[in-house]
């Protein structure tokens, strides 16, 4: 027979934990609770999350801004790394807009658990993974209120879409993800594609991906790639990525302007201004699906011919902007061929500026280059987009899928496959006949008119209630 006095003070005490744990779930979207009170702006509060730093992700802040902009109260979740370039410059639009962005910012996760060692990332991934879980659901469920929508970028997948979906469970939520990506095509970069842990990653985010309410991705092959093999069952809406009002071409005298107090540029000016120097802007994170073997590679072919057979082609000024955990390698790698008499009528430079500069450096090159190879083969480099808003013409890695849907070849751009290819693209628009950077230069500019209200406004404002 059972003893229940013996069970009872255990049935007492799972009774009590249960009912604490009841008690404690985050409120849901409508109601109010001890931690959080309904608010007038509950109807139009909506959380933005990125399990990133906010800084860095560009796309993130134009969506905070676009919802601010037709009526909505924004909740910024992410990393505080780096400024958000919303607040730098200080535009009229975003200076109106603050009031209406909450950012909530997220602990960040010790040094000691961030390496490149695929053995020690197998052992301090889940425990990076674990902190952030309970600092993402803590901040998602005790520190905001409950809002009608959240929208979350992936990736990163784990262990956001987790979270997000049971705090959108518990909390009566609707969740959209913001696809730029897929986070097990970038995880194989790191362990291979035939690893454990990428299998893994797919299945989960294959899984909890199937479960959102709708999908906004920024490529249509994305779309096409979510609706066969990710198995989603809300609408998949394409959002091009397009440029914020902070990239806009200069006219020849801002140009001259700011290639004069440029610290990169100043020392040449007179070259660039003659014609006798070309510059050139690439922008990167530093991150493996970037060969800067490849631009280096370029570059040396360039040097050799412009120095023999060639001599009558400018020199190059070759600006890379970015931070990153390969960037020392390119600089020694820069000094090694320097040493080697490998880079003459070439100067390079590497550098991290500001928004508005780095905005102004775009509109004030003669050629943008993106040596960005797509781990998914349906994502878009963000950085082309830039480009193109500045009116600057853009050369790019176009083995994949989604680049035609950016950069049409011979109108606003021209791809390549190889180093060769990059060189001999080079010798060609930077040779006598000017017509053909020229040409281009007119497409980006038309290219660039396309801005990023009217891609938002029609998919994602009206998704999200705030535009018809």
């Amino acid at each position: 027979m059972i003893d229940f006095e013996e069970w009872l003070p255990l049935a007492v005490f799972s009774l009590t934990i249960v009912t604490v744990l009841l008690l404690s779930l985050p409120s849901t979207y409508g109601t109010a609770s001890r931690f959080t009170k309904r608010s007038e702006h509950d109807d139009h509060r909506i959380q933005v999350v990125v399990l990133g730093d906010i800084g860095r992700s560009p796309r993130i802040q134009y969506h905070a801004l676009s919802i601010a902009k037709h009526g909505g109260f924004v909740e910024l979740i992410g990393y505080t790394g780096e400024t958000p370039s919303y607040y730098t410059p200080e535009h009229p639009l975003t200076r109106r807009l603050s009031p209406r962005i909450t950012v909530y910012r997220l602990p960040p996760t010790p040094k000691t658990l961030r390496t490149d060692n695929k053995v020690l990332f197998v052992v301090l991934g889940p425990l990076k993974v674990l902190l952030q879980t309970c600092s993402l659901y803590y901040t998602l469920g005790y520190r905001v209120a409950p809002a009608r929508w959240m929208l979350v970028q992936n990736p990163p997948t784990i262990p956001t879409l987790f979270v997000a979906l049971l705090i959108c469970f518990i909390r009566n939520t609707r969740l959209i993800i913001d696809w730029h990506n897929f986070g097990y095509s970038i995880l194989a970069l790191k362990l291979g594609p035939s690893h454990p842990l990428v299998r893994i990653s797919r299945l989960i985010e294959r899984s909890f991906s199937s479960k959102a309410y709708a999908h906004l991705v920024v490529s249509n092959a994305m779309a096409r790639y979510l609706g066969k093999r990710m198995d989603v069952k809300g609408p998949v809406l394409p959002l091009h990525d397009r440029p914020f009002h902070q990239f806009q071409p200069l006219d020849r005298t801002q140009r001259s302007h700011f290639l004069a107090k440029c610290s990169e540029t100043a020392g040449f000016l007179e070259k660039i201004r003659s014609g006798k120097m070309k510059v050139l802007v690439s922008s990167t994170s530093w991150t493996p699906d970037e060969d800067f073997s490849l631009f280096l590679n370029a570059l040396v072919i360039y040097a050799e011919v412009a120095t023999s057979s060639l001599p009558h082609l400018p020199e190059i000024l070759a600006i890379v902007t970015g931070r990153g955990p390969l960037k020392e390698a390119f600089i020694s790698k820069i000094e090694s061929l320097t040493d080697e008499g490998k880079l003459q009528k070439v100067q390079l430079r590497t550098a991290w500026l500001s928004t508005e500069d780095y905005a102004q450096l775009l509109a004030s090159a003669d050629l943008g280059v993106s040596l960005h190879t797509s781990s998914s083969g349906v994502d878009l480099p963000m950085k082309v987009v830039d480009m193109l808003g500045a009116g600057l013409p853009v050369v790019g890695w176009n083995k994949f899928e989604a680049w035609p849907e950016l950069v049409i070849e011979g109108i606003n751009g021209r791809g390549f496959q190889s180093s060769s290819g990059l060189a001999y693209t080079l010798l060609d628009l930077f040779g006598p006949d000017t017509t053909q950077l020229e040409h281009l230069r007119q497409g980006a500019l038309l290219e660039g008119k396309r801005r990023w209200d009217e891609e938002w406004d029609p998919v994602a404002g009206k998704l999200l209630g705030l535009c018809k």
